[in-house]
């Protein structure tokens, strides 16, 4: 039995027999390649991120004015940015630069907007010529109509509650928040339809009830 276990030791140098002065092998290697396997990944990630910071840092400072180049940290708010070219045109304007400028005392040209889209261009002159208002301002004008008569009846249906009488103003307020519905739809269709910036909030009634109290607090 001692032969065939002295034999397979002889024939397998990985494997040990206690007490005959033949260690283990190590396995510090391998954890080593691995610790260094698992740190490059983590540099390398480092190094890609601090590369794209540096990019969009650098695009973002070519969009500010050239005062202000350098100097990201320094900027607060639109404010200085706006500062910054109000300078300009007063700079402008003290040097001449808006005394011959082609046009100079004649009416403005209003027909195009050189601004605008000009498929919408082209549809605003045809409602134009044709004394007719884009949809969402012919919107905006019957929501406004009927929020402020909305609000008309809820300070007349307020003075039900005021008096006591619990169950006419039960009945006026289930009307005016079937009204309210229907004119938050119609906010909600214009905000669809209506430039991007002009959007509109709806009506709470809660905050309508609100507004109302105040106001009859203050009176």
């Amino acid at each position: 039995m001692a032969t065939r276990v002295a034999r397979a030791a002889a024939s397998s140098p990985s494997i040990g027999i206690l007490g005959h002065g033949v260690s283990k092998p190590r396995r510090a290697s391998s954890s080593s390649t691995t610790n260094s396997s698992t740190a490059s990944p983590n540099n390398s990630n480092k190094k890609i991120t601090d590369r794209l910071s540096t990019v969009i840092d650098a695009v973002n400072d070519r969009k500010l004015p050239p005062e202000l180049r350098g100097q990201r940290n320094a900027v607060r708010s639109e404010t200085d940015i706006t500062n910054v070219v109000e300078q300009r045109i007063w700079h402008s304007m003290e040097e001449g630069q808006f005394d011959n400028l082609p046009g100079k005392g004649k009416p403005l040209d209003l027909s195009t907007n050189p601004h605008a889209d000009p498929a919408e261009d082209t549809l605003y002159r045809i409602l134009s010529r044709n004394k007719c208002l884009p949809e969402w301002v012919e919107l905006n004008k019957e929501i406004r109509s009927n929020i402020a008569e909305w609000r008309s009846a809820l300070h007349r249906a307020t003075t039900y509650r005021d008096d006591g009488n619990n169950s006419k103003w039960i009945e006026c307020s289930e009307a005016l928040k079937l009204q309210l519905r229907s004119i938050n739809n119609k906010v909600f269709r214009y905000n669809l339809i209506v430039p991007f910036g002009r959007q509109m909030f709806g009506l709470k009634w809660e905050k309508e009830l609100d507004r109302l109290n105040e106001k009859k607090a203050d009176c």
